[in-house]
C-alpha cells in the first residue's frame, strides 16, 4: 500500500521570504579543501600568501610485525618474529607550506575581487557570477588560471594580478630587469 505524504503549501506571502533566505546561503566548503591562510605582512609592507601542501604518500608492499619474538633471558630465540606482506604507506613527498607574494587584504576589497572574476571570466577561466567575493568558483577559477603558469593555488598572487592588468607594475622592477 503506497504511503501518502500530505503536500506543504506555499503561499505567495512567503514564496519572496523564502527566495530571501536561500540566496543568503553560502556553499559549503568542499571536503578537504582548507579554508586559506591569511596573507602575512612583511616588514618592507609587503604581503605573502602562505599554503599547506599536504604529504603524498603511496600504498607499496612490505611486511608488517603480526608477532613479536620471543627471546630467552639467555638470548637465545623462543619463537621467531610472524610478518605478513601487505600493502603499507610510503612517503613520496612531505608536507611543506608554499609562500608566495599577493595582494595585501587592503587591496583584496570587493571591488577588487569582482575585477579578478571579471578578468577571469574574459579569459574563459570563470563562470560563475560575479558576486565580488572570494568564494569557491572563484578560488577555483584563481587556481586553473596560476596552475597553467606554474602556481597551484586558490589564492590569487599578485604576480596573477598584475598579468591581469589589476594591480601597478613598479616601473623600476622592469627598467632594472632590462639592463
Amino acid at each position: 500500500m503506497p504511503l501518502s505524504l500530505p503536500r506543504a503549501r506555499l503561499s505567495r506571502a512567503c514564496l519572496p521570504a523564502l527566495l530571501a533566505g536561500l540566496a543568503a546561503c553560502t556553499a559549503p566548503q568542499a571536503p578537504g579543501e582548507q579554508a586559506p591562510l591569511p596573507p602575512e605582512r612583511a616588514a618592507d609592507g609587503s604581503c605573502w600568501a602562505r599554503e599547506h601542501i599536504p604529504a603524498v604518500y603511496e600504498q607499496v608492499q612490505g611486511e608488517v610485525l603480526v608477532v613479536q619474538a620471543e627471546i630467552a633471558e639467555d638470548g637465545t630465540v623462543l619463537r621467531a618474529p610472524i610478518y605478513r606482506r601487505t600493502k603499507v604507506p610510503k612517503l613520496v613527498r612531505p608536507r611543506g607550506e608554499m609562500r608566495f607574494e599577493a595582494p595585501c587584504p587592503a587591496q583584496t576589497t570587493p571591488e577588487f575581487i569582482a575585477s579578478v572574476q571579471r578578468a577571469l571570466a574574459a579569459r574563459g577561466e570563470f563562470s560563475g557570477a560575479v558576486t565580488g567575493e572570494m568564494d569557491a568558483p572563484t578560488r577555483a577559477a584563481v587556481r586553473r588560471y596560476q596552475a597553467a603558469r606554474g602556481l597551484d593555488s586558490g589564492q590569487i598572487s599578485l604576480e596573477t594580478a598584475r598579468a591581469l592588468g589589476l594591480v601597478a607594475v613598479d616601473l623600476s622592477e622592469l627598467e632594472d630587469s632590462a639592463t
